[in-house]
């Protein structure tokens, strides 16, 4: 992974951390202060949960429900109450109690047994009312906990688990970026030294053939056998009489009529000389 590619993540990490901040901000939002708990049998457990985010109207409502399984890894079912219970309001007798306090809801759990252990889904819907009609659903939001039951022991107490928040989420993928480079930066270094080091042999070997190119007197390298010179011929070769290509005499072909003689007059031969005319010698 390059420099690049490390500052596309960070600043994606970054847009994401805004954009969910935003969402929060204006939509409905259920989380939980405590991600698991961890009871012997007996105890006494509250699990919580909180609302956040802004309502589609201000004269909406919120209606807060629990749900249970007993499977940790699997969502909550409708209609599967803790303990089976679905008054809203509880049952002591049972041993489920639940309530609200501001922005905050939660059931708590008496006299702890092995069968209580699994995933509490807590679930908020935010409801439009409507005159002489049934309110209208505007958001939900949900999250969960996961309850753990340990043998009986003397101390009733619970251990609970605060989850990562989404800064820490950021921080901690902010640092994983932040190694990622710091890892990298040598590689990227020596791939940077490889290309400039390969750059400048193939720049020193153009410079080497350029130099001995020219202390050959040749300006183009590529043509390093000299150049073809013309033969000197003697003056015989040239006399010699050569046929041409179609099978014809050329005028220097021996018995062409047109050779002249090499004995006496060879360019202009002797002829006989014209008479004056007595008319011309008159003017």
């Amino acid at each position: 992974m390059g420099f690049p590619a490390v500052l596309l993540l960070l600043l994606g990490l970054i847009a994401a951390a805004e954009a969910s901040g935003d969402h929060h901000d204006h939509t409905l939002h259920v989380s939980a202060p405590h991600a698991s708990y961890s009871c012997p049998e007996g105890a006494n457990v509250t699990l919580l949960c909180t609302d956040s985010g802004a309502l589609a109207q201000p004269k909406d409502r919120v209606q807060h429900f629990w749900l249970y399984t007993p499977h940790g890894d699997q969502r909550c079912h409708d209609h599967s109450h803790p303990r089976g219970l679905k008054n809203p309001h509880g049952n002591r007798s049972v041993g489920v109690v639940y309530g609200t306090q501001e922005k905050t809801f939660f059931v708590t759990l008496l006299d702890l047994k092995q069968e209580d252990q699994g995933r509490y889904c807590c679930i908020s819907l935010e409801l439009q009312p409507k005159e002489h009609h049934k309110a209208s659903l505007q958001q939900t939001a949900h999250n969960h906990v996961l309850l753990t039951i340990t043998p009986r022991r003397n101390d009733t107490r619970c251990s609970m688990f605060v989850p990562p928040s989404q800064n820490s989420m950021f921080a901690v993928l902010v640092t994983v970026g932040f190694i990622l480079l710091v890892l990298c930066l040598p590689l990227i270094l020596v791939l940077l030294y490889r290309q400039r080091r390969g750059s400048h042999g193939s720049r020193r070997a153009h410079e080497l053939v350029r130099m001995d190119s020219e202390a050959q007197g040749h300006e183009n390298p590529v043509f390093m056998a000299g150049t073809p010179q013309p033969k000197p011929r003697t003056l015989s070769q040239i006399l010699t009489r050569q046929s041409s290509e179609t099978g014809r005499h050329l005028l220097s072909d021996p018995g062409t009529p047109q050779t002249p003689n090499p004995h006496g007059d060879v360019f202009f031969p002797a002829q006989d000389p014209i008479p004056e005319s007595p008319d011309f010698l008159q003017v």
